[in-house]
Formats: C-alpha cells, sequence, structure tokens
C-alpha cells in the first residue's frame, strides 16, 4: 500500500509569457503567452502523486472555467483533489513574465480567494478524516496565517509529520507564529531572509538563523549556487545540476520539495533526501510545465546521475 500524503495550499492558473528576444524593461517586447493549473502545493502533490504516492489535496477555487482547468489537471495527475468550491467567485491565478533564459523578470498573484480557506474549515468531517488518514502533511504559504498555524496544530497533535513550502517572501513571514512545529520547510534565501530578517554573508549559517526562530529542518535553495540542507543537526550542501536547455523555472522549488519529502518518506538520509529533490527539480527546468508530466520513480533515480555528491558541512 502506498504511503498517504495530504497536502493543503495553492491549486490555481499560471500565466506566463515568455520573452522571445532580449528583455526591455519598459517597453512592449516580442513573446508567447502560456497558461496551465499551477501553485505551489498543487506543484508538490502532482509531483508526488507521479512518484507513487497516494495524494490528497485541499484547497478552495472558483467555479469558473479555470477552476475546472484544475480539477482536471488533479485527476490528470492522480491526485485526489477536493476542493471548497466557491461558485460565485474566480480561481486564484498567477501570472509571470519570464525571459528568454527561463528567469523570472516580474509576477502578480491575484490569490483573494485563499482567504476563506478560514481555520474552521479543519473541522469539517471530511478534512477531519484525511488528516487522521495520512502518514504525511504538506502545506504552502498562499492560505490565511491563522490558518496555516491550525494546520500545524491539528497536525502535531496527530503527530504527524509537516512539510511547508514559503511561496514568497511576502507569504514567507505568515509562518513565523507556526515555524517550530514545521519539520521541513522549503524556502529561497529571500524567502528565508524575510523571515529571519537577516541575510549571512556565509550560507551555511542559514540553519543557525532559521534553527534561531525554530525552524528544525528543510532546504534553503540559491539559484544555481549550492543549496544548504538541515535537518537533526546535520547541514549538508549541493551544488544543483547544471542543466543546459532550461525551459522554464517555474516549479522547480515545489518539485524540490516533493523529491526531498519523498526520499525522507521512504527513509533516506539528509544527503541522498537533497540529492533527489535537487534531480526532481533539474527535471522540471526542462520542461516548459511546472510539473515535468512524464515525471516517475525511474526517471528520477536517472536523473540522479547528473546530481553532484553533496557536501557535508556538519
Amino acid at each position: 500500500m502506498s504511503q498517504k500524503i495530504l497536502v493543503l495550499g495553492g491549486a490555481h492558473i499560471d500565466r506566463r509569457g515568455r520573452i522571445s528576444g532580449t528583455t526591455a524593461v519598459g517597453a512592449s517586447n516580442p513573446g508567447a503567452w502560456f497558461e496551465e493549473p499551477g501553485g505551489g502545493g498543487f506543484n508538490a502533490a502532482r509531483n508526488l502523486a507521479r512518484l507513487g504516492f497516494d495524494v490528497t489535496m485541499i484547497s478552495p477555487r472558483g467555479g469558473d472555467p479555470t477552476g475546472e482547468m484544475v480539477s482536471e489537471a488533479a485527476d490528470f495527475a492522480g491526485v485526489n483533489y477536493r476542493p471548497f468550491v466557491f461558485l460565485d467567485r474566480k480561481t486564484p491565478s498567477y501570472t509571470a513574465i519570464i525571459e528568454r533564459d527561463g528567469n523570472l523578470v516580474i509576477a502578480l498573484a491575484d490569490m483573494d480567494l485563499y482567504r476563506m480557506f478560514v481555520p474552521r474549515r479543519l473541522s469539517i468531517r471530511a478534512v477531519r478524516d484525511a488528516f487522521a488518514a495520512t502518514d504525511f502533511i504538506l502545506f504552502d504559504a498562499n492560505l490565511p496565517e491563522e490558518t496555516l498555524a491550525s494546520i500545524v496544530s491539528r497536525a502535531k497533535a496527530l503527530e504527524k509529520p509537516v512539510g511547508a513550502i514559503a511561496i514568497s517572501p511576502a507569504k514567507a513571514v505568515k509562518l513565523r507564529p507556526c515555524v517550530a512545529g514545521i519539520d521541513y520547510l522549503f524556502l529561497n534565501e529571500a524567502e528565508a531572509a524575510a523571515l529571519t530578517g537577516e541575510r549571512p554573508n556565509d550560507p551555511s549559517h542559514w540553519p543557525s538563523l532559521l534553527g534561531d526562530i525554530g525552524v528544525r529542518g528543510g532546504v534553503v535553495t540559491r539559484g544555481q549556487r549550492e543549496l544548504i540542507g538541515f535537518a537533526g543537526g546535520r547541514v549538508v550542501a549541493l551544488q544543483p545540476a547544471g542543466v543546459e536547455d532550461v525551459a522554464d523555472v517555474t516549479g522547480a522549488g515545489d518539485s524540490l520539495a516533493a523529491g526531498v519529502i519523498s526520499a525522507v518518506m521512504r527513509g533516506l538520509r539528509l544527503e541522498d533526501a537533497v540529492r533527489e529533490g535537487a534531480a526532481a527539480a533539474a527535471l522540471t527546468v526542462q520542461s516548459p510545465h511546472a510539473v515535468n508530466e512524464n515525471l516517475s520513480a525511474d526517471m528520477l533515480q536517472q536523473a540522479l546521475a547528473l546530481v553532484p555528491q553533496t557536501r557535508i558541512v556538519h
């Protein structure tokens, strides 16, 4: 029987415009427009389902055609999607402008509907049953601060391990009240700086700074520079795999989170878990989609050959 993972958070529409030439700020740029279902939690959920886990996703959505697109994408990926549907509202969206090399120029997040996911919704029978039945709980910071705290509180009462995706610097700060209850936090340096109020010169100091505010474990990504993983007093560094043909960086961090969680759920050590996360991220940036639709456990193992060994910091 496959292990169960419950995901709560963002499941919305990603709209991305890719600039085809050199980016000209403040001017019209030729390019192409693309949209697909996305969201931090939803991307991770689809990756985890493709890696063989029994994944349930709970999130609000509107009663519009884009909300139906999200539901269809969940079915396609094998995710048991249980949305709260608000028929008179629109599904949240994320709109980004991407440079030719795949890097983000600017993005706009229209996420007002997530405010409707209030803590009392966690008391619904079906939600309580999902919490009780799962082996791991993952959420993202798209949800209201009080709901994030309630998710962690309920998970800890049930003695379930918890992971969280910070999403953005502006949303990462919502994790402060509950960060001590999170077992694995996935964030980049900008999000870590927003959460701690500091940015160290030496990246190996991130675990200490995050530990000072209660973070027990996680991964701090740094673009193409060494990422830092830490858990149980152990700290490792890993140079991400070099990817020659970057199609789109959207979803890379969510895939990394899924890869690490997949490895942790299988009992792998921290240094091996971050390598699987890096492999998942590399496969994602090679795809034009936020989730590599060909991802599988076998493909992930093959991609590990391209990922360097981790460096033990201490």
